[in-house]
């Protein structure tokens, strides 16, 4: 089976669904707990174009049954998917740590081949440490490679960062058969769920983030916040048993 697959299929139980926020950003689901995906996919659109089926109604349906959408085609509708399926998981704090992923990279990185799928704030410094960095973005910015270039480069990586929403535009299977077997691997962003399923796929690293506050977080995303401004989150890593470096 696929991760996606995998994921939908170990959440425990189902919860109905008190809201969903698509903001400019970030997407919010508050079923069992609030759960953060990235928004993706409405940037330029042709008018009147439909991007959410049953948009205003996707509240009457339970949170398993919107986590399904992370398989859909339409970009916004698989964040709203992936969103979903992190308002139903119940982490394991006991396996989780306080972490900002850029920090953690940046202090890991002298000496190291890095392959940096997305474009993150971080990159300037961690392109000062590291022995050799790559980013690899979908619009790529200056000094950045596109996807097709950087398939030729993340067998190279001694350690490969993912961004979390390569689980919506459905890329990440892909990415993680591309890395080497003894590279470290992590998938970072508050769309990553800190799921221990992702190991099972080759993932050594979950740099993910729990809602700790849902009304907080709802009212920054509905008001167009981004990242660093959405209130009442935590950051967390959950490691795979043997994979600390």
């Amino acid at each position: 089976m696929g991760l996606l697959t995998d994921l939908i299929d170990t959440l425990p139980g189902d919860a109905p669904v008190s809201a969903v926020c698509v903001g400019a950003f970030w997407t919010a689901v508050w079923s069992r707990h609030c759960g953060l995906a990235s928004t993706l996919g409405a940037a330029d659109h042709e008018h009147g174009a439909v991007f959410v089926a049953d948009a205003g109604h996707l509240h009457d349906r339970s949170a398993r049954e919107l986590a399904q959408l992370a398989h859909s085609s339409r970009l916004l509708e698989a964040g709203i998917g992936l969103a979903a399926i992190n308002s139903l998981l119940e982490v394991d704090l006991t396996r989780c740590v306080e972490l900002n992923a850029g920090r953690f990279l940046i202090d890991h990185a002298p000496g190291k081949r890095i392959a940096l799928v997305g474009h993150f704030p971080f990159v300037p410094e961690l392109r000062r440490v590291a022995q050799r960095l790559w980013v690899i973005d979908l619009h790529p910015a200056p000094g950045d490679l596109s996807p097709a270039e950087g398939d030729t480069v993340i067998g190279q990586a001694d350690l490969v960062a993912i961004t979390g929403c390569a689980l919506i535009n459905h890329t990440m299977e892909g990415l993680l058969e591309k890395c080497r077997p003894d590279a470290l691997v992590l998938v970072l962003g508050p769309t990553a769920p800190l799921s221990p399923v992702l190991f099972d796929h080759g993932v050594d690293v979950i740099c993910g983030t729990r809602v700790a506050d849902p009304e907080a977080a709802l009212h920054s995303v509905a008001q167009g916040a981004v990242f660093r401004q959405v209130e009442g989150v935590q950051l967390l890593a959950m490691w795979r048993a043997g994979a600390r470096p």
